[in-house]
């Protein structure tokens, strides 16, 4: 890879000698991006040598960095965004799975295909007690966001969203943007008699998943310490 990105940064400088640019001119400059979602090249272009911002909304790649850097990024980011290259809806399904010591906790036994992944988790947490609280499942589309919620009893509900999703190359491995997924829990009334709510759960800025992997997304705190709630994700490309 660095002996590509040395061959095509030599190509660009000396193109651009011909023209009478100075190749090592420091700009700025977007590239719009038509088909693969923009956050995407964020890892890759760093090996260019540039600094690089994307913005999946807007499609656009900001590129900031030597002038013969710059261009070849920008050639990079043309040889990539064909459409084939446009990314593919991902099913995604998070389960709260909550840990505890108390032998009554409210919840459905743990599902098979998630025995493995629960008992993984008891060697690391020994609660007495695991059961499934829910689990929520969206179909997010490449660089839009999405959401869901669930009903629990006693006015509860969970909560599953993402701002973003992406693949990466081969598509083995999902990219997640702004993750959370929690529980919303009533918590009485406020002065001006508007119902109060107490938010629990987890967020990320960014989550790497392989695709059927089940990933446990982290730990909250739930009623105090004797009580955890676990977050389980899995993420699929859609057929």
């Amino acid at each position: 890879m660095k002996r590509i990105v040395l061959a095509m940064a030599l190509m660009a400088a000396s193109a651009l000698a011909q023209v009478g640019q100075d190749p090592n001119e420091r700009i700025q400059k977007l590239v719009q991006v038509k088909y693969a979602d923009a956050n995407s090249f964020q890892n890759l272009l760093l090996n260019f040598g540039v600094d690089v911002r994307t913005d999946s909304r807007m499609k656009v790649v900001a590129l900031t960095g030597p002038r013969s850097r710059v261009t070849t990024a920008e050639d990079a980011i043309k040889q990539l965004d064909v459409p084939s290259a446009a990314q593919k809806d991902v099913d995604l399904t998070v389960y709260f799975v909550v840990g505890s010591d108390q032998a009554n906790q409210a919840g459905s036994p743990i599902p098979q295909d998630l025995q493995s992944t629960v008992g993984a988790l008891k060697s690391t947490f020994p609660f007495k007690n695991y059961v499934m609280l829910d689990a929520l499942s969206l179909r997010a589309r490449s660089g839009v966001g999405a959401s869901t919620t669930g009903q629990l009893t006693n006015g509860r509900l969970t909560q599953f969203r993402v701002r973003s999703t992406s693949l990466d190359a081969d598509g083995s491995t999902i990219r997640l943007d702004d993750l959370h997924a929690g529980l919303r829990i009533p918590n009485g009334v406020t002065k001006n008699g508007e119902n109060s709510y107490l938010e629990t759960g987890i967020s990320t800025d960014v989550v790497d998943v392989k695709e059927g992997q089940k990933l446990v997304v982290g730990r909250s705190s739930l009623n105090g310490p004797d009580t955890a709630l676990f977050l389980v994700l899995i993420a699929k490309v859609a057929q």
